[in-house]
């Protein structure tokens, strides 16, 4: 009969038990008094007993070394699962930024604080003695992913998703069309995009797409100045907004009210946003209380705001805020872009021309198809929100160009062992933190299972430390958690004089600097 599974009891201290690290036969194979030959004896009984299953088992296999590339939600979340279930695991992150927490720093809007306070959790994750952060390394120029595959027992890809998605029509390059993730990421700090060339100067602005992140760039450019202000919006983002002179945006989808991809929390926002009335024609609603009879609950609840806004007359005291109301905002619906249209000088953008759509199909499968009239929607900014995009990290790493994705099965990269994937680049960019969340949990599950199965590489692995020596001699200067520490108190510090959470770094030279590098 099979003996308990797991370590023997506290009480057996006096005799040596010897367990087997053999699976599936975990079991005691004696409990024997102290002596070497007593010893020799037990290894050979394992060997003859489960030759099949038996390996060398030193303390470092018992330790597996594991990678994440990326410090964003699926990043953290994977290294959380993978401490949580596997007590001796260590997990290295390694970050292109200086600065953790991908998205929720760099893409979560300024007015959603209490989106961020995942950031808590995060922080403690990366705090534990068996994980270490490893910022400013840029996989696949500093390092490669092959060189990590051979310094660690598994890797995980988590970088995200940031590029975009270009909308491949005339007048795309213009003055005046801005990608919705450029202004995402100019607003919310990342380095990359402060350089942004941003003309606020015009009447009315245009953005295409009709999700979260529409609405979050919709509401950031109408929003009154004086509710930003106290937000860990950067400083030099709030100096453009001030001299800010859009008055009206359009927000623009391909589909119809029943697709729209933003959800209630959003849209009731935008319908109470301050100084701001909203525009929406009620014949684009006609029918479509009989049709959401039957469709999920989120999406009727939706759909019937929607519906309430477009068609029924406002109470006294919201339509006295309407009248008020200095800016607006609308969504046009079954509109896809075909041509930015340009100054008669060629030099900026004067407006958009956009197809009108019909529908075909239904449910998921429903299609936007040309109808051949056309119309032009004058304007001095558009903002194309058309989807992000992850991008290939390595030649090694197999990349579906079309999909934006990296080829795997459940996590699993496909035709790479001991290489595995999640988050945006896993599954492409939809959902939200708790849909990367469960989705991470799901890929580190597969890797313990893989783990345990014997499917990864047996022996010691060095980890960091032979990373460590590669980077030092490329001329990479690591930074690690307790230096983001020390930024994060800088920027705290910068932001209470304006009464700010914070005021963010947004120069790494500026950062490095105050790490003494």
């Amino acid at each position: 009969m099979d003996g308990p599974r797991g370590p023997p009891p506290a009480g057996c201290r006096s005799a040596l038990s010897i367990w087997s690290p053999c699976e599936p036969f975990r079991r005691p194979v004696a409990v024997l008094s102290h002596g070497s030959a007593l010893l020799a004896l037990v290894a050979l009984v394992c060997v003859a007993w489960a030759p099949g299953f038996c390996r060398q088992f030193s303390t470092q296999e018992k330790t597996p070394q594991i990678c994440v590339v990326g410090s964003g939600p699926a990043g953290f979340y994977t290294a959380q699962h993978l401490l949580k279930h596997h007590t001796q695991a260590h997990v290295d992150i390694y970050e292109k930024q200086l600065v953790p927490f991908g998205l929720v720093r760099f893409g979560v809007a300024p007015d959603h604080p209490e989106v961020k306070n995942v950031i808590n959790t995060f922080t403690q994750t990366a705090r534990s003695d068996r994980c270490s952060f490893r910022g400013n390394v840029e996989v696949g120029r500093d390092v490669s992913v092959p060189e990590l595959q051979e310094a660690y027992h598994a890797v995980v890809l988590s970088y995200g998703a940031e590029d975009h998605q270009t909308l491949d029509i005339p007048g795309e390059e213009l003055p005046g069309v801005v990608s919705a993730r450029a202004f995402v990421g100019w607003y919310n700090g990342l380095p990359e995009n402060q350089a942004l060339a941003l003309d606020l100067s015009c009447d009315t602005a245009v953005i295409l797409g009709q999700g979260n992140v529409a609405l979050d760039v919709a509401r950031i450019l109408l929003t009154p100045p004086q509710h930003l202000e106290k937000t860990d919006i950067t400083e030099a983002a709030m100096g453009v907004l001030r001299q800010s002179r859009v008055k009206t945006v359009w927000i623009v989808g391909r589909r119809g009210p029943l697709q729209v991809a933003f959800t209630i929390k959003e849209l009731r926002e935008m319908i109470q946003l301050p100084g701001t009335r909203p525009i929406l024609d009620s014949s684009d609603f006609l029918g479509l209380q009989d049709r959401i009879k039957d469709v999920p609950r989120p999406r009727r609840r939706l759909t019937e705001l929607l519906l309430r806004t477009a068609t029924e007359k406002p109470g006294a005291e919201e339509a006295a805020r309407q009248a008020l109301a200095s800016r607006a905002w609308g969504l046009r619906f079954f509109r896809s872009p075909q041509q930015v249209l340009p100054t008669p000088d060629g030099q900026r953008v004067a407006g958009i021309r956009l197809a009108v759509t019909r529908l075909e199909g239904v449910g998921e499968s429903t299609q936007a198809v040309p109808t051949g009239e056309v119309e032009d929607l004058p304007c001095g900014l558009v903002l194309s929100r058309v989807g992000y995009k992850s991008r290939p990290i390595d030649p090694s790493v197999p990349f579906d160009p079309k999909l934006g994705v990296i080829p795997n099965i459940e996590g699993r990269v496909v035709n790479v062992p001991g290489l595995y994937c999640s988050g945006w680049v896993k599954r492409g960019p939809t959902g939200v933190i708790t849909t990367t969340m469960t989705d991470s949990f799901l890929t580190s599950q597969v890797l313990l299972q893989d783990l345990n199965a014997g499917l990864l590489p047996s022996g010691p692995r060095p980890g960091y430390t032979a990373i460590q020596a590669l980077l030092s001699n490329r001329g990479v200067r690591p930074v690690s958690f307790s230096d983001w520490e020390k930024l994060d108190a800088e920027e705290v510090c910068r932001g209470q004089g304006s009464g700010k959470p914070r005021e963010k770094l947004v120069d790494p030279r500026e950062m490095l600097q105050l790490l003494g590098r």
